[in-house]
């Protein structure tokens, strides 16, 4: 078998970014920590990591303005820019951070803040236009018809080609797309995370709406790659600062993994892998719905292994052992959890 052949058979599916959008690989790839929140980063190995992953075909690259204040859009300018035809770029505004407290979070979706951050991302990412813009989360003082309705003014203008919600309720879903086709709906589901079943996820099904699950792998505790964030991390990971990944709750959320062992190790694949294909398989419960999970990595090596994710199908047998696990996890997505859809039903 040639080389060619080879890396062929190794690049992922095509889907549609929701209905009448863009064809982009069935796994996008999740940019914050190649240089925001979660420690340390070997900048070169990330670089090389964006690499691997267009040539195994994922298209979807996903970054927000609030990742390192700008610095992880910066970081990616290169990159899209090598690449402008061959990806589809999606970025995001709403949180506001504050310089002299990383920890402390606001939420602004007003019609001037909005075209000010645009503005913004578009010159640190060196592109005249945003393929996927997304109000990251939802400022619950400004009517959502409002926030779309700027933000489709950026569209009238040729600044952002589609529009995209994140941690959104159905409801609220369906009320922004009265006003402007949404795209995609990025928020977190995973093996520990499925409230957005509740209404998000029916909603986005019956809109024609992409689902876009972050965090797909639990911030990397599905993947077995630590157990306790206040033990196991240094000191500037964010997820020291998540409830369910330190304290008595890292225990008894890392007591969950065991299905998750026994169905990896019985096939003969990692966790994250296990993790991953859950979450593919789980869309086919929603007849027309779309997803592109979008794991976070650095590494070549973990690219490699999340993608070759979405060719494994688990049994009936696998997928009811895992079927309780969420319903078990202890403590919260976020210490504050009203910023989430969850936290607004």
């Amino acid at each position: 078998m040639s080389q060619d052949t080879s890396r062929n058979q190794d690049r992922i599916a095509r889907t549609s970014l929701g209905t009448g959008g863009p064809e982009v690989g069935v796994q996008g790839l999740g940019c914050m920590g190649m240089s925001f929140a979660y420690g340390p980063t070997d900048a070169a190995e990330a670089r090389a990591t964006l690499e691997r992953a267009l040539e195994l075909g994922v298209t979807l690259y996903d970054t927000a303005d609030m990742y390192g204040m700008g610095e992880n859009e910066r970081f990616l300018a290169p990159f899209v820019s090598a690449h402008r035809d061959e990806i589809t770029l999606a970025t995001k505004f709403g949180i506001v951070l504050d310089p002299d407290d990383p920890a402390k979070r606001g939420v602004r979706n007003d019609r001037p803040y909005i075209r000010q951050c645009a503005e913004a991302s578009l010159r640190r990412l060196g592109v005249d236009v945003i393929d996927l813009y997304y109000m990251h989360r939802r400022d619950v003082n400004v009517p959502i018809e409002e926030t779309v309705g700027a933000m489709a003014e950026l569209v009238e203008e040729g600044k952002v080609r589609q529009l995209g919600l994140s941690e959104v309720t159905g409801a609220e879903l369906r009320a922004a797309h009265a006003e402007h086709p949404i795209a995609a709906l990025q928020s977190e589901w995973s093996l520990f995370s499925r409230d957005v079943e509740r209404t998000a996820v029916p909603a986005a099904a019956d809109l024609g709406v992409a689902f876009v699950p972050y965090s797909p792998l639990g911030r990397g505790f599905l993947t077995g790659a630590f157990t306790d964030a206040g033990k196991d991390l240094t000191e500037d990971d964010f997820r020291r600062r998540m409830p369910r990944f330190t304290g008595e709750n890292a225990e008894a959320n890392a007591a969950l993994l065991e299905p998750v062992r026994k169905a990896a190790g019985d096939r003969g694949i990692t966790l994250g892998q296990t993790a991953l294909a859950w979450v593919h398989q789980r869309a086919e419960r929603y007849p027309g719905l779309s997803v592109v999970p979008i794991p976070g990595t650095r590494k070549r090596s973990r690219v490699e292994e999340n993608t070759a994710a979405t060719r494994i199908r688990l049994t009936d047998g696998e997928l009811a052992l895992l079927e309780p696990i969420a319903d078990r996890v202890a403590g919260g997505r976020y210490a504050d959890m009203a910023f989430t859809s969850a936290g607004r039903e």
